[in-house]
């Protein structure tokens, strides 16, 4: 105003009318993050409570206070769960909005729970501890994935189907065979959950802000009332590492990847064009105007899923490829990532194992396309060199000339008349057609790891032992 009086209306409106109060309230809207880690109340209260157990065990509080902060931070845990806490912007985090609570239930005793550690090393517990819990929770969704696809195999370990590269019809394969196909991929997604929850398998408490404590502390006790194999080993590194989460995400891209594969499949598969597989009602949607349409949508949402992990990903990768050791505030945005990555996760995994479980097969389609696009042509090149003793490339010829031959007659290679094959290459006799059938062409990949349906039922067997 002119007379150098403020002008507290025009100064709001500068921050925008969601911020009323000026700069203080936009720092608290950036500041606070209570609105999405108050997932972590359980995690933070486990904490505190082997905290506080140990610190009167080695003496640095009294027995007293630890059963008052013990007993608070236990009634504290029921009012959450019960739904009759109240999450305060005010106080930012769900560390201080417990400490908070819990000065107001026991008194002075609360303030001792700090003691010998730092909001730094007890959100790097928290999310740890919420993380390792994610991954065993994905560990045993996968294993039910597993055993939902080996049933399938099982069931299904003669069932020919056309197998694809390029998209195109290539050689006869079972479709048990392509169920243990994804049966190895989600195996190594579950290794690789297991080799993270190995690496994370270290307690973060009593480093502190980032330099350690100077007092008495047993951190070796602290990770063994946690679950954790061992404290970690260096106390700068582990207030700025979220190397767990990023692997967390990074096995949540790959699988992610993988059943977006899967439901590519299926959304394929389940077309009028192709008819292998027809999903329940359970799984699909109906159109709003074209009264004939089944619309694999649960496949179509898993296929989209995979997106929004991919860019959690991609997300912490950069919140956390320019940061100085130690700690920064920029790790605040780590969680939200994870978080929604680990429930989009989930529910694509949930909704491929009913899908898989509850998708009718149709055998006849499927094998009626096996046989086309001159599927078993290298049955005969492999006959020719196996039986008359061509080289392979001499045979890859021959067998070009035939499927021209096929083409053109407008019949499938096992069609063809003797005199025309012979005409072809003098040295084939009738034998030749005992290798020109989809189903001898899948009963002949007797290889370790072939589509035989004998080597399949061997993976089985093998992945039933190990599942």
């Amino acid at each position: 105003m002119a007379d150098g009086t403020k002008d507290t209306k025009s100064s709001n409106q500068m921050w925008g009318g969601r911020f009323a109060s000026g700069p203080d309230a936009i720092m608290e809207e950036i500041n606070a993050s209570i609105g999405f880690d108050k997932k972590l109340f359980a995690q933070d209260i486990r904490g505190s409570i082997a905290h506080a157990t140990m610190l009167a065990h080695q003496g640095i509080i009294s027995g007293d206070d630890k059963d008052k902060i013990v007993h608070g931070l236990n009634t504290i845990l029921s009012e959450i769960e019960s739904g009759n806490f109240e999450f305060s912007r005010q106080l930012e985090d769900i560390h201080m909005n417990v400490e908070a609570r819990l000065a107001a239930l026991i008194g002075p005793a609360a303030g001792r729970l700090h003691t010998a550690r730092s909001r730094n090393d007890q959100v790097a517990l928290d999310f740890r501890l919420w993380v390792k819990e994610e991954l065993q929770k994905t560990e045993a969704m996968l294993t039910n994935l597993i055993a939902a696809f080996l049933d399938r195999a099982e069931e299904h370990a003669e069932s020919v189907m056309p197998g694809f590269t390029h998209l195109q019809t290539a050689q006869p394969v079972t479709f048990g065979h392509h169920c243990m196909a994804y049966v190895e991929m989600f195996g190594r997604d579950r290794s690789r959950v297991r080799h993270a929850i190995e690496h994370l398998d270290e307690s973060p408490i009593g480093a502190a802000a980032l330099a350690g404590t100077g007092y008495p502390i047993d951190r070796h006790m602290t990770a063994k009332a946690l679950g954790f194999r061992e404290p970690t080993r260096n106390s700068i590194d582990t207030v700025s590492d979220r190397d767990f989460a990023i692997e967390f995400l990074s096995i949540a891209a790959i699988c992610g990847m993988h059943l977006s594969r899967l439901a590519e499949e299926i959304v394929i598969w389940s077309t009028p064009q192709f008819g292998f597989v027809r999903l329940s009602d359970a799984f699909s949607t109906g159109s709003s105007i074209m009264p004939q349409k089944k619309n694999p949508d649960a496949a179509e949402l898993v296929r989209a899923k995979t997106g929004r992990i991919n860019g959690s990903l991609v997300a912490l990768l950069t919140i956390m490829k320019g940061l100085p050791l130690a700690y920064s505030k920029d790790m605040q945005e780590d969680k939200e990532q994870v978080f929604d990555a680990a429930e989009s996760l989930e529910l694509a995994i949930a909704a491929m194992t009913g899908m898989v479980r509850d998708m009718t097969v149709n055998t006849a389609r499927m094998k009626a396309a096996a046989g086309s696009g001159y599927s078993t042509a290298t049955d005969l090149a492999d006959w020719l060199v196996r039986e008359v003793g061509l080289p392979f490339r001499d045979a890859h010829h021959v067998t070009g000339r035939a499927v021209a031959l096929a083409e053109s007659k407008g019949c499938d290679l096992a069609e063809l008349p003797l005199t025309d094959l012979q005409a072809i290459n003098a040295a084939i006799t009738d034998k030749v057609y005992d290798v020109l059938t989809v189903e001898a062409s899948v009963a002949s990949r007797k290889s370790f790891g072939g589509t035989a349906p004998s080597e399949v039922r061997k993976q089985i067997a093998y992945w039933r032992a190990r599942n």
